[in-house]
């Protein structure tokens, strides 16, 4: 059985990029036959750039919200909150003092702020090795990484490594990156790659008001109604494919490319294909937000499931390390 580990940003609701570039690809992952995963919400990554308590934990119910909404199943595999167990802080300090400065020093996620060192945190520093701490604790076997994170997951199998030549054997289990070639990029409202970042999504969980503003506030050109447009260039159309039926996408099609069709019917189109395709998971996306004592009970019992990995694991390292069993 494969062990697969994915770490979730609890940076507030999910849009839909990453509804179709993270959350369906995962749990599609997490359902096939001989594998288990390990899905966390990253909270204590969270804090190197929010500082605010309440703000975190409502970005973490809606994130969870938004998994549960999309049926993973929490049964079969773990579902938890990163810091309900303090052993991966704990872990994270042994690996520290493995880890040598130029490693961390290159990372990408620090020389992207080094040229502005006074917004630098020893947390953003020090990054690498919580993130090398969640995936060595529960021994994970596949971490899937787009290209971009690739750094990180050598990191940790060098972390790895150089712990266990000091102790002389397998003492952690040295993960494997599964690489997300085909990672779905999903184009926000203005074009460019959706992210909260640019402020060009769209809130697939938002009152249907709120998603009708967005989806209609989707830039287009000046393509008069009644002349011909190319799918191939519009935003709207790009956004339609990637969640339509091959039917539904040959009718859009035509209709652009026929005249007498204007944005504003693509946008309606779009709006009201979302509003059905995901009608079940917008229902059951409130109904974990208006009661979040089911959130905090399905991260409990994921946290139960993850302690027993995590104790086994720290028990090894302070072994090891001539430090005392904790019995936990």
């Amino acid at each position: 059985m494969a062990r697969i580990l994915t770490g979730i940003q609890s940076s507030g609701k999910p849009h839909l990029g990453n509804v179709l570039g993270a959350i369906i690809p995962a749990i599609e992952l997490s359902q096939k036959k001989d594998n288990e995963s390990y899905f966390f919400i990253a909270d204590l990554h969270s804090l190197t750039t929010i500082k605010d308590g309440d703000t975190r934990k409502n970005n973490v119910y809606e994130v969870a919200a938004a998994w549960l909404a999309f049926g993973f199943n929490t049964d079969q595999n773990v579902f938890y909150r990163q810091s309900d167990l303090p052993q991966v802080t704990e872990l994270t300090w042994y690996l520290n003092c493995f880890t040598p400065y130029p490693m961390l020093a290159n990372a990408h996620s620090f020389k992207d702020k080094s040229d502005r060192l006074s917004d630098v945190n020893a947390g953003l520093f020090d990054y690498p090795v919580l993130m090398a701490a969640d995936i060595l604790l529960y021994d994970a076997n596949l971490v899937p990484v787009g290209k971009d994170q690739q750094q990180h997951l050598e990191m940790t199998r060098d972390i790895a490594g150089a712990v266990n030549h000091q102790a002389g054997k397998e003492l952690l289990i040295v993960p494997e990156a599964h690489i997300q070639e085909n990672v779905m990029t999903v184009p926000g409202t203005d074009g460019q790659k959706m992210s909260k970042s640019y402020g060009n999504t769209l809130d697939l969980f938002a009152p249907k008001n709120t998603l009708k503003k967005q989806v209609m506030g989707i830039t287009t050109d000046s393509t008069p109604l009644e002349e011909p447009k190319n799918p191939d260039t519009c935003n709207v159309f790009a956004l339609y494919e990637l969640i339509a039926n091959e039917k539904q996408v040959a009718v859009m099609r035509s209709n652009y490319l026929a005249g007498g069709y204007g944005y504003g019917h693509a946008k309606k189109e779009l709006l009201n294909l979302l509003l059905e395709k995901f009608a079940e998971q917008r229902e059951r996306f409130d109904y974990y937000m208006s009661d979040t004592a089911l959130i905090e009970q399905e991260l409990s019992k994921g946290a139960q499931k993850a302690q027993k990995v995590a104790n086994e694991v720290i028990a090894r390292m302070r072994e090891a390390l001539g430090f005392g069993v904790i019995n936990r």
